[in-house]
């Protein structure tokens, strides 16, 4: 049976690897962030992504390294991907929005939609179903939502200030960004040659109602690797889901 939503939906991404991962050192002393190997997996974080998104029927990956990019192209080189990549790196620094545009222009497809994703998320939900929501509602740019949970032990109370249960690490009540998008042709050119565009073409778009919010469906994985912490966490959550 053939899909009708299939036409409108994004075969190629940008991945943003070029972050030098401060805050994982000393795992990014000698390799980029998106190069860390998320343990017992015997794989970097990019390597579940391009896996990630070919499943989800991308075809072609635009990879824009910055920080140590050549361990990251000689990687990408001698790795069995499923799909295709080209890396560009920026010859000097042009900001979330600036690296965003650049990465853009190069790929096979302009006049086309296109996913992108911050090259340190481990997750998997469908992009299929995202880019489906992107397009009923006439967006041209959809972030997915994710709800983390908080670090610590929450504490519950009646009206009366007496505390009646506690919850171990919790969801946040908050939705926060969570670094994967679907963009539509002309986003592209709404980009900033230099800057943040989550302060400028974002807010721009959300006054203009053309930004949407695709909560990530309950029970899906999500996980920003920020910390060496995240690495361990992921490992003991991927462990018990059994991957």
């Amino acid at each position: 049976m053939t899909d009708p939503n299939a036409a409108s939906r994004p075969v190629q991404a940008v991945v943003l690897a070029g972050g030098q991962g401060s805050r994982l050192r000393p795992y990014t002393d000698d390799r980029p962030k998106p190069m860390v190997e998320i343990p017992g997996t015997g794989t970097p974080i990019i390597g579940h992504q391009l896996t990630w998104l070919a499943e989800e029927g991308v075809t072609d990956v635009v990879v824009s390294c910055g920080h140590l990019a050549d361990v990251l192209q000689k990687w990408l080189d001698a790795a069995d991907l499923p799909l295709n990549v080209t890396t560009v790196v920026e010859t000097e620094p042009l900001g979330r929005g600036g690296g965003l545009k650049y990465a853009a222009a190069h790929l096979p497809h302009p006049d086309k939609p296109w996913f992108a994703t911050n090259g340190d998320i481990w997750t998997r939900f469908s992009l299929r179903d995202m880019a489906d929501f992107h397009t009923e509602r006439d967006a041209v740019a959809t972030l997915a939502l994710a709800r983390p949970r908080i670090p610590w032990g929450a504490v519950k109370t009646d009206g009366f200030g007496r505390v009646t249960d506690f919850i171990e690490a919790p969801p946040t009540t908050y939705e926060i960004n969570a670094g994967v998008y679907v963009f539509s042709a002309e986003f592209a050119g709404m980009l900033p040659e230099r800057g943040d565009h989550e302060r400028t073409t974002f807010p721009r778009l959300a006054r203009e109602r053309l930004l949407a919010g695709f909560p990530i469906p309950q029970g899906a994985y999500w996980r920003a690797i920020d910390t060496a912490k995240d690495l361990t966490e992921a490992a003991k959550e991927l462990a018990s889901l059994g991957r």
